[in-house]
């Protein structure tokens, strides 16, 4: 185990950085201590309506949103980016960073007591809003999420590596646990929901069909899928024991492009990941150089240890005809 240097004053932490990530774990804190009252707490995982993507808002997303803004009002954020709000908001003009946010991922697992989380982004601010937050993933200063779950973590990259920080019950501080966490390279699991394999595009059906073919097919090895409805959830497993999750567009009307967003879900993750050793991409090209050009904007997603990502990239880059030979030969419900 590494030196447990509190974040504050962390030698793996950019000094200019320090009071946005404590503002950030001081709003963790106070979150992972309401989550862990549960119903004590209130009707956390009550409806309350709609963000602008069209997803169902619970009382928890809103009361996070409102904690993290708040707070970050004294930490030299400029921009303000968050899913819980239609546009980029301004907390400070004289602020230095722009913080693009989900405050509560994962917020339909708030009742069944499963893992939720919180992502980030922190870029430099611009002078305007839509400069600050549309740009190109690789401009990110840092990326990371906080896992409410057993433990609270945050796990987070300044591009020099991905980190690992528990928040210690006992002193309330968040310690280093792992200064260098690496995605290990060899695992026999993936992450996908399943009830959508009617909708998806024929490479990633093709893909799982061949997972699912285990010792008898052409992986020659059996899988076990994973699904927890939880983006911290599943890419904390992936940063802890390798795999694969795959979110991918599907044919439904809303979902051509998947559900989640490029700005604050899916650049941050990205960038950790990459930072660990593993890849990210929308199927087949490299999220980090994706330019976001709206702030809600989706993308599908792929991610986690490099071989099998590339493996989905792979049957992406097979000629249709190909891949719709493979797919004719096999299928979910086929042997």
């Amino acid at each position: 185990m590494q030196d447990q240097q509190p974040i504050a004053t962390s030698a793996h932490v950019p000094s200019a950085l320090r009071p946005l990530m404590g503002a950030l774990c001081d709003v963790a804190a106070q979150l992972s201590h309401l989550i862990q009252r549960g119903p004590l707490g209130g009707k956390l995982g009550a409806e309350v309506g709609t963000n602008t993507g069209g997803d169902g808002q619970k009382a928890l997303d809103i009361m996070a949103d409102e904690a993290f803004a708040e707070r970050l009002r004294d930490a030299s954020v400029r921009w303000y980016a968050s899913e819980e709000r239609e546009d980029v908001i301004e907390l400070d003009q004289n602020g230095a960073y722009t913080l693009a946010i989900d405050p509560l991922d994962g917020s339909s697992n708030i009742d069944v007591n499963v893992s939720i989380g919180t992502i980030f982004s922190i870029f430099d601010a611009k002078d305007d809003a839509e400069s600050s937050v549309m740009r190109p993933a690789t401009e990110q200063l840092a990326g990371g999420y906080i896992i409410y779950g057993p433990q609270t973590m945050l796990m987070v990259t300044f591009g020099q590596g991905t980190q690992a920080y528990l928040l210690d019950p006992d002193s309330n501080d968040w310690l280093l646990v792992d200064a260098a966490v690496k995605v290990p390279a060899t695992a026999r699991e993936f992450a996908i929901n399943a009830s959508n394999y009617r909708h998806w595009p024929q490479p990633v059906r093709a893909y799982i069909d061949d997972c699912l073919a285990g010792e008898d097919g052409p992986r020659e090895r059996n899988f076990n899928m994973r699904w927890v409805a939880s983006l911290v959830a599943e890419t904390h497993r992936i940063l802890s024991r390798g795999g694969v999750f795959l979110y991918p567009g599907d044919q439904r009307p809303g979902y051509e492009n998947g559900r989640l967003r490029l700005v604050y879900e899916c650049a941050p993750i990205a960038f950790l990941m990459e930072q660990a050793g593993g890849q990210a991409t929308d199927g087949h090209d490299r999220i980090m150089d994706h330019t976001a050009t709206t702030l809600h904007q989706r993308t599908p997603f792929v991610f986690g240890s490099p071989e099998k990502v590339g493996r989905v990239a792979a049957y992406h880059d097979l000629p249709q005809g190909e891949v719709s030979a493979l797919f004719g030969s096999r299928g979910l419900f086929r042997a």
